[in-house]
Parts: C-alpha cells; sequence; structure tokens
C-alpha cells in the first residue's frame, strides 16, 4: 500500500514543469486580455493624471434612522454622475467607498467650483402638473424631429385616451411595435385600484391634441406652434417664450434652465423618453415634495397589464396633496392630466392620470423594463429620504504635479528594486537567478492585473497604490529568503539538494503563508477603515500580497525543484549560493562498501 503513495508523491515532485506552464499560460491569457482590451496601461487616479477629488459623506437628518443603505448611496452615486455629466464632463469618476462616502473624482479641464455645487447638494424631487408638453428639437434646424412627427400626424390621427388608456406611442397604423390591441384592452376597463396608468410618448410622435382640441400641423420650432395652455395653470408670456426657443438636445440649455429653480414657480424642463428623445415641459408648481413619498417599489404585475410597473405609498400629508392633484388633472385632456416627476430640474417621467388617487398609494405602469422600473422606483425613494452629503475634503491636482509624482515614486521603486537585486546576487549568488525570475512573473501579473482592473472595476492607481506596490517588492522577497535559508538548513545538516529542497518546502510554506496572512489581514483592515486614497495602498498591498503567495506555489517552487537537478546547484558550485564549504559543512560521502581487515591471529599460549 505505501509504494502507490511512494509513485504519486515522485510524480508530483517530478513533474513541476506542468505547474510552470500553468502560470505561464495564465501569465499570457491576462496579457492577451491586456490588448484585446484596448488598454495597455493602468488607470491613473486624479492625483497622477491632474484633475479634482471632492469626498462626500452622508448624513442622516436629526430624527431619521437608517436612510443610508447600499441601495440610497447607489441611487446618490447616479445622481451625481448624471449631474457631472451634465456639466459635459467626460471619464468622471463617482462610486462609494465604504458604508457612508462617495468620491467624485473629475478629470481635468473642469470647472471645480461649478463641479462642487453640482455634487454637494441634496437632489430635490417634486411632483408637477404639466401644462404643456412638445417633442424638443433645434429651433433652427432645418429638418429636425418636429418634422417627422408632422408627417406621422397626416399620416394618422390619434383619438383622445379615455381613462385608463395605456400611454403608449402609435404609428401610422395605430400601434407601436405591435402593441395597439393591448392599448385598446386597457382602455375599455378601468384599473381595479387606483393607478396611474402610462408613461412618456415615445420619442413624441403621437398626435395628441392640443388644449383647445385641435391637432397642429405647423413645423417644430415656430413660435405660434406653442400649445395653448390651460387657464387654470396660465403661465407668463415670459415663460412661453422661453417654451418656444428651448432646446432640450443642448446639455448647456438643459444645465442653464435648471438654475434658480424654486418649487413655488411655474418652469419650463426637459426629459427624455425611453428611446432616448428629448422632450420639453411647461411644469405647474410643485403640489408634492419627493419627501412626502415614504416607500416606492418595482414590480412584476403578473395580472392587468402583466408587466413592471412602480408602486409609490405616500405620507399622511402628502397622501393629502396628491390626492387633490390628480383629482384635479383627471378631468384635464392630454398633456395637461399628466404630473412631471422632477428630479433636480430634470423630468424623469410624465404618467398620466385617470382618477384621483386618494387613498395615499399609486401605481406608474406602462411599458416598463425591469431595469427602467427599478431605477424609478430608486428615485422616488431616494427623493423621499432626507439624505445629504457634508463635504469632507477636495483636493486639486495639476497634471504636471501629478507627472512629477509619479515619476518621482517609479524612481522609488527602481531603486527599492535594485537594491533588493543586488542583496540577492551578493549573498545568495545563484539562488538569485531563481528570485530574480520570480520579482518578474510577479510584477508582470501586478501590471496585467492592476490595467485590467481599471475597466472592469474603475480601479485607478494613484500615488498611494504606487507605494504599496513598492512596499510589496520587500514582502515578495521576504518569501523567497524564507525559503533560500531553510533549503539551506537542510544543506548544513549534510543532505544533498534534491531531498534538501523537498524537506525544506513544507517548513517554508507555513512560514510564509503565516506571514502573508498577516499582510493581507492589515491590508483589509486599512482598506475598510479608511477612506480616499489610503484605500488605494491597503487595495495594492492586498492583491500584491496574494499574488505573491501565487508566485511562491506556482512558479518559485517549481523552478526550484528543477533547478536542484542541475549540476550547478546540484553539485554545490562555489556561485550557485549552495556550496557547503561556504555554509560551513562539508560534501556528505558517497555511501559505500567497505572491506573488512582479516583478524588478527590468536596466540595459543594467551588462549
Amino acid at each position: 500500500m505505501a509504494a502507490p503513495k511512494k509513485g504519486r508523491r515522485q510524480g508530483t515532485q517530478g513533474k513541476p514543469g506542468r505547474t510552470l506552464v500553468f502560470i505561464l499560460i495564465a501569465l499570457v491569457a491576462l496579457t492577451g486580455g491586456m490588448f484585446l482590451s484596448g488598454h495597455t496601461t493602468p488607470r491613473l487616479g486624479i492625483d497622477l493624471a491632474g484633475g479634482t477629488s471632492i469626498t462626500l459623506q452622508a448624513k442622516n437628518e436629526p430624527g431619521q434612522k437608517n436612510a443610508i443603505n447600499e441601495t440610497n448611496m447607489n441611487t446618490a452615486v447616479d445622481i451625481i454622475n448624471k449631474r457631472v455629466n451634465g456639466l459635459g464632463v467626460s471619464e468622471a469618476e463617482v462610486q462609494t467607498q465604504g458604508s457612508e462616502n462617495i468620491i467624485v473624482n473629475i478629470p481635468k479641464g473642469t470647472n471645480a467650483k461649478q463641479a462642487r455645487e453640482q455634487v454637494g447638494t441634496t437632489a430635490q424631487l417634486f411632483f408637477r402638473p404639466v401644462i404643456a408638453r412638445q417633442p424638443s428639437a433645434p429651433v433652427d434646424g432645418g429638418k429636425d424631429k418636429g418634422d417627422k412627427g408632422d408627417k406621422d400626424k397626416k399620416d394618422k390621427q390619434s383619438p383622445s385616451p379615455t381613462p385608463g388608456a395605456s400611454d403608449k406611442g402609435t404609428d401610422k397604423d395605430g400601434d407601436k411595435d405591435g402593441k395597439g390591441d393591448k392599448s385598446k384592452d386597457e382602455s375599455t376597463s378601468p384599473s381595479p385600484t387606483p393607478t396611474t396608468q402610462g408613461r412618456s410618448v415615445t420619442d413624441g410622435l403621437k398626435d395628441e391634441p392640443t388644449p383647445s382640441g385641435k391637432s397642429s400641423d405647423k413645423p417644430q420650432g415656430k413660435k405660434d406652434e406653442t400649445p395653448k395652455p390651460d387657464p387654470t395653470g396660465d403661465p407668463s408670456a415670459k415663460l412661453q417664450e422661453q417654451f418656444a426657443k428651448l432646446d432640450c438636445t443642448d446639455p448647456k440649455v438643459r444645465t442653464k434652465i435648471k438654475e434658480g429653480v424654486k418649487p413655488s414657480d411655474p418652469v419650463v424642463a426637459c426629459g427624455k423618453d425611453s428611446d432616448g428623445n428629448w422632450n420639453k415641459f411647461i411644469l405647474g408648481p410643485s403640489e408634492v415634495s419627493g419627501k412626502e413619498v415614504d416607500d416606492a417599489k418595482a414590480i412584476f404585475d403578473t395580472q392587468g397589464a402583466a408587466g413592471w410597473k412602480v408602486t409609490m405609498d405616500f405620507s399622511k400629508t402628502g397622501t393629502k396633496q396628491f390626492g387633490e392633484i390628480t383629482g384635479k388633472l383627471a378631468g384635464k385632456q392630454p398633456p395637461q392630466n399628466e404630473f412631471g416627476i422632477v428630479m433636480d430640474g430634470e423630468v424623469v417621467s410624465w404618467p398620466r392620470v385617470n382618477q384621483a388617487l386618494t387613498d395615499g398609494t399609486a401605481e406608474i405602469s406602462g411599458g416598463f423594463d425591469q431595469d427602467e422600473a427599478k431605477d424609478l422606483a430608486n428615485i422616488l425613494s431616494y427623493g423621499a429620504l432626507p439624505l445629504t452629503f457634508k463635504e469632507q475634503s477636495v483636493t486639486t491636482v495639476s497634471a504636471a504635479l501629478g507627472g512629477e509624482q509619479l515619476h518621482a515614486g517609479l524612481i522609488a521603486g527602481a531603486i527599492g528594486l535594485a537594491l533588493v537585486i543586488i542583496y540577492l546576487v551578493a549573498y545568495y549568488r545563484g539562488l538569485a537567478l531563481i528570485a530574480i525570475a520570480s520579482l518578474g512573473v510577479s510584477a508582470a501579473l501586478t501590471y496585467t492585473i492592476m490595467t485590467l482592473l481599471g475597466p472592469t472595476i474603475k480601479f485607478a492607481l494613484n500615488l498611494p497604490a504606487v507605494c504599496g506596490a513598492i512596499v510589496a517588492i520587500g514582502i515578495t522577497a521576504d518569501s523567497f529568503i524564507v525559503y533560500f535559508e531553510r533549503i539551506r538548513d537542510e544543506v548544513r545538516e549534510g543532505r544533498t539538494l534534491r531531498p534538501a529542497v523537498e524537506r525544506a518546502w513544507p517548513r517554508a510554506r507555513r512560514t510564509i503563508l503565516v506571514s502573508d496572512f498577516v499582510s493581507f489581514l492589515a491590508a483589509a483592515v486599512l482598506f475598510v477603515v479608511t477612506v480616499g486614497k489610503v484605500q488605494g495602498f491597503a487595495f495594492t498591498l492586498g492583491l500584491t500580497t496574494l499574488l505573491d503567495v501565487v508566485v511562491v506555489f506556482f512558479f518559485t517552487k517549481p523552478l526550484m525543484t528543477i533547478m536542484a537537478r542541475k549540476k550547478f546547484f546540484a553539485g554545490g558550485h562555489k556561485w550557485s549560493g549552495l556550496d557547503p564549504k561556504r555554509l560551513g559543512v562539508t560534501p556528505p560521502l558517497r555511501r559505500a562498501r567497505r572491506a573488512s581487515a582479516p583478524a588478527a591471529p590468536v596466540d595459543p599460549k594467551e588462549a
């Protein structure tokens, strides 16, 4: 029974080349993935590439608990990201760090003051009645979306929707995507529960009557095309003029119209439908604040419309306010029977009201997919929570300073690596070749993984992360030294190299694992308890510590096993680093048979 075990052990030790091939294949695959992804260098952080980094900390309002949670933090990241993108910023990074911090990294070339104003304010959510709505296109552009809308209007006139009708866009055959029958079925029976049915008119092509009940065939963009608002919500002449000239396709225009907006005033606003087309609105004063929404959920409805919908629960005050405004809107003609859900000055949804909603609950349905329903539910929930952010720190770094820091960091790393190599060569001689090869594999794995983590998890290499990589050089070299010293101890005890390599490995392995575990634990604790750039140091330290284990187990040990079979090392050459004389012992003698001397004759007298 012992022979098979011995054979298996010898087979494992006798084929270290397979392990080397495995790690080399992994290295080639990572390198290939790096080039295929189009990213051949790690993403640089703000402190190296230049820009502004803003750290925000979420705070609970007095009397509120559990407002800071993963869902709300992720929703806040999405909202802040939209704000930053509204400034025309490209490649900005907005991400959570820890449980209550958000880091906003804005590249160079951005107005830092304006960015701080955008990301540092609390999200505002309001429900406003829609007074007028139109597809938006450049007012001075020749042929635009309005031309397309007019063509569809001439092809088919759509009747006014009845209460309960799904707010679907229609094509010239009366359906959109073959869903016309479904809309007709929904329009024949009222909803069994209070509900706001439908969503935005998809791409703004539906022929909805103006408040006067007549369609308009005039080209888009002319002032006299502006729909006559309902007398009960008559906006000022200035507001009508703004509405006529409003071009929601221009990001600068969208940002400008949000400035100085008060909840108590009627406003013009923009909103994008599910097809990505912009609509422009005249909205009345805010009737309900988002803080009055106690909860909102995305639910898949298996009955009725059979699709995703968003349910809302209002507070006591919100129930009264929402009941009053929906009662007023239900009796009006489109689009004045819609209310706009406005987040930070932008209309994120404009559902149609078909009856007064007085029981404190409401549903929004009409062609949502899962992601759209969840996004809207998160927006409604987030707006209902008193979640504010405190600006913890703002760091501005020029690109020139970042480049100097990176250059200095690379020089420091090169000096540290050179000192380690000099020490290894002076003390371990031939064994230094194995250590240098292992350091090279570790460096290649670290570089490729950091490069691939850039586009996948948005990892950015900042200056503390570079420091973590430099510290890791010493940790990796320490693992080699532990193993080499165990081998030399076995040689000092008189063993030949091949058994010394195998006997030294279990003892060295335990020491290496304990040492790396302590380093990784320290990196993990540092990553959890710190914020900002220090986490970059902790992340890099933890990553390189894990890679140290991989390299020692799958590269250093197999390579040492192969080298132990070579005469240069096995024979104890004086430049191998394993010379028995240099280690203070005599070379072990081979076992040989000894001839015994003949016995001396015995003197009979003595006998």
